[in-house]
């Protein structure tokens, strides 16, 4: 991984990109555990960094990850690494996130169909095609939300609840839920976005925070403790989450602390909505009970406040929301109501 840099503050940069500078081609991230402190951006040269990158967060978010996933492939072909093993280790990077190893599918498949002296290029061409598809995805999911939104919750401004992160630095696009949130905010809508903290590393303060300061947005901060709270106060109109992964009966993976706030919104008649493309549907995993749930270090949560020296965690990276608590899946080619096998299958068609 090359040096680090700091970009001047001028909105929002671009969580990846693809650069070629006289040296050779290079993917860069913007490095995600900064923020929002710091507009840092690492330079990889080289499927381990890149790896290395997405175990530490550094790059993070469904549809991002399947980007990282193609873009990496593209990178091993570019620099004349060995392209299988970075298939490899690409695609095993995080276990949960489906996006990751589709966006490796997409890419190799490309490079392996291609003559060899065009095969790199056809690798890179299939990352950026990923990438526009993506961003269209976000455009597309955005004008269903906000529709739905508009059928499900009372007039008159829309306070709506999210956990950890799910715009611009998850996605080619504007994101998948924070994505519709930006639809309602430009519409003058939105009265208010509850941003729970989203723990042990804080991807709804550090990030969706920094995402809702640049938009301009009425936002509040909450300790993922105080959501049932809202609930109680009548505050909340919606909740919008994202999916790393959405199984083939709709049960579905987001960060830890989704399945809780589907309860709650259950409990309080408050519609509760999955914002995610269909590259996030697995229909090979047949039910929730099926996903595999990355363990993350206990240190993630030790670190977070003092403990006795030698204190033991439980740091699950995500939660499985059964389909029976979901209102609806907002996808790119339309929303998926009742959340059931048989409709979700009909959009991924």
């Amino acid at each position: 991984m090359g040096d680090h840099f700091t970009q001047p503050d001028h909105g929002i940069i671009p969580a990846l990109r693809w650069e070629e500078p006289p040296e050779g081609p290079v993917l860069i991230l913007l490095d995600q555990t900064r923020l929002p402190q710091e507009e840092v951006e690492l330079v990889c040269t080289d499927v381990q960094a890149l790896v290395a990158a997405i175990r530490s967060l550094a790059v993070r978010g469904a549809p991002l990850l399947g980007l990282a996933g193609a873009y990496g492939i593209a990178l091993a072909a570019a620099r004349g690494y060995d392209v299988e093993e970075a298939v490899d280790l690409l695609a095993h990077a995080r276990p949960t996130a489906v996006n990751l190893a589709y966006g490796v599918r997409r890419a190799v498949g490309a490079y392996r169909q291609a003559a060899p002296e065009q095969a790199a290029s056809a690798a890179l061409a299939e990352a950026r095609a990923l990438h526009l598809e993506d961003a269209a995805a976000s455009r597309a999911m955005a004008e269903h939300g906000g529709r739905l939104l508009a059928d499900l919750a009372s007039g008159g401004g829309y306070r709506i609840l999210t956990h950890c992160n799910t715009g611009a630095l998850v996605s080619g696009g504007e994101g998948t839920a924070f994505a519709v949130v930006m639809a309602v905010h430009r519409s003058g809508e939105l009265r208010r976005l509850w941003v729970d903290e989203t723990r042990p590393l804080m991807q709804g303060a550090r990030l969706t925070g920094y995402e809702a300061a640049r938009a301009g947005m009425p936002y509040t901060l909450l300790a993922d403790s105080a959501a049932g709270s809202l609930f109680t106060a009548g505050e909340v109109d919606a909740v919008l989450v994202g999916a790393d992964r959405i199984a083939a009966d709709g049960a579905t993976a987001n960060k830890v602390g989704t399945y809780p706030l589907a309860v709650l919104a259950r409990h309080h008649d408050v519609p509760f909505i999955v914002v995610a493309p269909t590259t996030t549907v697995d229909l090979a995993t047949p039910d929730g009970a099926s996903i595999e749930v990355e363990q993350r270090s206990g240190s993630e949560v030790t670190d977070l406040a003092p403990s006795p020296l030698g204190t033991q965690a439980y740091n699950p990276a995500f939660d499985v929301t059964p389909p029976e608590l979901i209102t609806a899946i907002v996808t790119e080619n339309g929303v998926v109501s009742p959340v059931t096998g048989e409709c979700l299958a009909a959009v991924c068609r």
